[in-house]
């Protein structure tokens, strides 16, 4: 009997608790202009640490630990967020097309292009850090593959989670900027 009153009682609290709320990445804009060398390109895959792939917004604590805030989560799937704002911007820094895994144009895009983070994190010491590697590599074209270690530190406003998000675009948008400078002149 004391059984089912719990599980009732646990349920209606769980069902009082208010929904967490959600953080937005605003994008950032490019100035950089180039050439594009290539008709099209697809970001194929961008994978992020389980710390960052997760919507719990993940910071470094003063002793070196990555820890999170679980009532305020990202507004999209980090994953999601990232190819797109990398695509976004290399469409726009490069002028061609530019698209996520699955391609959403018809025929195969020109070159691929593969990102592997192993950082994505905003540093207790006010920095935010991205690095990793990137991969682009011909598809439907003759085009020398490439690969491209990264590692950019983006000074955060503050310590806010509004300061982190900025940072985080900040960090993507330099990311893409370096990418577009392997597809353009």
């Amino acid at each position: 009997m004391l059984r089912p009153f719990l599980i009732m009682t646990v349920l209606g609290l769980a069902a009082c608790s208010p929904p967490p709320e959600r953080l937005a990445m605003r994008p950032v804009q490019s100035a950089l202009e180039l050439r594009p060398l290539v008709g099209s390109a697809m970001v194929r895959t961008v994978t992020l640490p389980t710390y960052a792939a997760v919507e719990e917004i993940a910071f470094e604590t003063p002793n070196g630990l990555i820890a999170s805030n679980e009532d305020i989560l990202w507004a999209d799937d980090p994953q999601r967020a990232v190819t797109i704002a990398i695509t976004r911007n290399l469409s726009d820094i490069l002028n061609t097309n530019v698209g996520p895994d699955p391609w959403p144009f018809i025929g195969l895009p020109d070159v691929a292009i593969d990102i592997q983070v192993e950082r994505m994190l905003a540093g207790a010491n006010g920095t935010f850090s991205l690095t990793g590697q990137f991969y682009v590599g011909g598809d439907g074209i003759d085009y020398r593959n490439i690969s491209q270690p990264f590692s950019i530190s983006k000074p955060m406003a503050d310590s806010s989670l509004g300061g982190v998000a900025d940072a985080q675009a900040a960090a993507l948008l330099d990311l893409s900027e370096r990418i577009a400078r392997t597809l353009g002149r």
